[in-house]
């Protein structure tokens, strides 16, 4: 018999997670949060903190909506947040410059305008070089044009999982440290969630494990393909003035943060949980970032950072009813975009657990689509 029980618990005290136990207190349900670790200790804690539903996989497309969601969410957490809790998550809209060096590049970028520009709340154009270098002179000569976004924003990650934890808590949620190792049922329905030798008896469980969503796939019998991704970061003290927008090229970026360091990334790594930064990561990111802005050959290197995200083998979230298992659901797979997407993937699964539906289309990202 289970010593101590909860209505809904939920397994990650990732974004998603505590987005999940945020939306959840809101709809005043109480839940408990599980955490090996600690909240935002991973790459919720670590990541760059972009937003932009403009672009990533399944966008346009099946995440599309998920993205926007997250997006509308996020800009109603800016000001709720620090209202609640007193945290400043740093959020502030962030206009970017994204290069290309090739026709190739420009063709594909210019390619995406038509329906970017149809996106409410956004200003999308392309810029030749000229244009270019007179918003950021000290981009690239070789440049040869950008696509120039208004409507985007970033936020500090850590300090935006921080306020949404002590929000949850205020609003009844607990969180607690513990490894959980399986699930207990009786037929289909769930009965309780195993944290060592304990079992701690619930009606509805969310896995939100991140990376190590994997695992579950023991308990469940049901395949959750969700790989870890790693990324590496630099924090830069950088010669000359603060960028005043994102300067990115391919999957690299690069921008001065609130905390006058110029964050330069990122990776993306097969090297399954090993969170180690590494010289060549370094050396990778630096190569990329001097191809952008030149003149920073001279920045010098204050903090290097490493996580990992968590990645479906096609790209799209993980979310949703498990099938097979009466209150159990899944939230997990956002790859790249899980400070973006995390809000709405705990709003949507706090929905399906208070509501019995969402409106957000999630059809797409049935872990079901695994089967063999």
């Amino acid at each position: 018999m289970a010593s101590t029980s909860a209505d809904v618990v939920i397994v990650g005290g990732g974004i998603v997670g505590i987005a999940t136990a945020y939306y959840l207190a809101k709809a005043g349900v109480r839940s408990v949060v599980v955490e090996r670790d600690s909240v935002g200790s991973h790459a919720s804690g670590f990541a760059y903190g972009g937003l932009s539903p403009l672009a990533g996989a399944g966008i346009p497309g099946p995440v599309s909506a998920l993205a926007e969601d997250g997006m509308r969410l996020h800009r109603e957490l800016a000001t709720s947040l620090p209202e609640e809790t007193g945290v400043n998550t740093e959020y502030r809209l962030r206009p970017s410059l994204s290069l290309a060096f090739t026709e190739a590049e420009a063709s594909g970028a210019q390619a995406e305008l038509s329906w970017q520009r149809e996106r409410d709340g956004f200003s999308v154009r392309w810029l030749d070089a000229a244009e270019a270098r007179s918003l950021e002179p000290r981009i690239s000569e070789k440049a040869i044009g950008a696509l120039y976004v208004e409507g985007g924003a970033d936020v500090e990650p850590y300090r935006l999982s921080l306020a949404m934890a002590q929000a949850a808590e205020k609003l009844g949620a607990t969180i607690r440290h513990g490894d959980v190792t399986g699930l207990q049922r009786r037929g289909s329905r769930v009965t309780a969630v195993v944290i060592g030798g304990e079992e701690l008896a619930c009606d509805r469980v969310v896995l939100a494990m991140g990376p190590w969503s994997g695992a579950a796939s023991a308990w469940l019998r049901v395949e959750i393909d969700v790989r870890p991704l790693k990324g590496q970061i630099l924090r830069l003290r950088a010669p000359g003035a603060p960028f005043q927008c994102s300067i990115g090229w391919a999957k690299n970026y690069a921008t001065t943060k609130p905390d006058g360091l110029l964050w330069a990334g990122t990776t993306e790594e097969d090297a399954g949980f090993d969170e180690t930064p590494t010289s060549e990561a370094r050396d990778s990111i630096m190569a990329s970032l001097l191809k952008m802005v030149p003149s920073l050959i001279d920045a010098r290197l204050v903090q290097q950072t490493a996580c990992i995200r968590p990645l479906s083998s096609d790209g799209l979230p993980v979310l949703g009813p498990v099938d097979g298992w009466e209150g159990v659901y899944v939230a997990t797979g956002a790859g790249r975009k899980g400070i973006l997407l995390g809000p709405s993937m705990g709003r949507v699964t706090a929905d399906l657990i208070a509501k019995g539906t969402t409106d957000i289309p999630i059809d797409a990202f049935d872990a079901a689509r695994f089967k063999a």
